[in-house]
């Protein structure tokens, strides 16, 4: 039995340095190792074997406290009894022990399970980040080339305006030269007018003095 519990002692201390320390891919044979012992018929195994060492220690206790409380009635411990008690006192150290790493390792499995789903939530959120700071990056980008293209419409707006305040000058002084050649064309046809008047009048002047010529003679 001592031997046994020897083995399992330094196996589970195994189990616990090599949970404890990375030793190349050792840890995740020890982390595969203890999530079998967690899954299907495993948890109720370990719960047995955990109930029987308990009962074993609690036994091992109870026949220390015995042999000495018999020491102390009779004065003296045989030495048989000597041999017993440093047996059971072997014992029940061994299986605490064993209690307390098979504790450990337990412990040990959850935390790195823990820090393994933590390290890959701080993964993806890195890599969220990442994609955020890419698409901020392209979103700045789109920006300042929308940004870009705003001011060269506006450019181009401007040029517009020029070119209307310059088509609207020439076809003000277009207007405006209309206007005068209107005026000139009415002031034409007035002083056609007058010409034409005064042709009339030149012809009745005419008709007179040729009647009065034909008159006298």
């Amino acid at each position: 039995m001592i031997q046994l519990l020897f083995l399992v002692v330094l196996a589970e201390a195994a189990v616990a340095l090599l949970l404890m320390v990375k030793v190349g891919p050792l840890r995740e044979v020890a982390m595969r190792g203890v999530e079998q012992a967690k899954t299907g018929k495993g948890p109720a195994t370990v719960k047995t074997l955990a109930c029987t060492l308990s009962v074993i220690l609690m036994s091992s206790v109870a026949s220390i406290l015995k042999i000495q409380n018999r020491g102390l009635k009779l004065g003296t411990v045989s030495p048989m009894d000597q041999v017993l008690w440093r047996t059971h006192l072997l014992e029940a150290s061994l299986i605490g022990f064993t209690l307390f790493l098979a504790f450990v390792i337990d412990r040990l499995h959850h935390y790195l399970r823990k820090l393994i789903t933590l390290r890959k939530a701080a993964n993806t959120s890195r890599e969220e980040v990442e994609k955020l700071q890419m698409e901020n990056r392209l979103f700045r980008e789109k920006e300042e080339k929308s940004s870009s293209e705003i001011k060269k419409l506006h450019q181009e707006i401007a040029k517009l305006n020029e070119s209307m305040k310059k088509l609207k000058s020439e076809s003000e002084d277009h207007e405006r030269k209309v206007l005068e050649a209107e005026a000139h064309v009415n002031a034409l046809q007035k002083q056609s007018e007058e010409l034409l008047l005064e042709y009339d009048r030149l012809l009745e002047d005419n008709q007179i003095l040729q009647s009065q010529l034909h008159y006298k003679g």
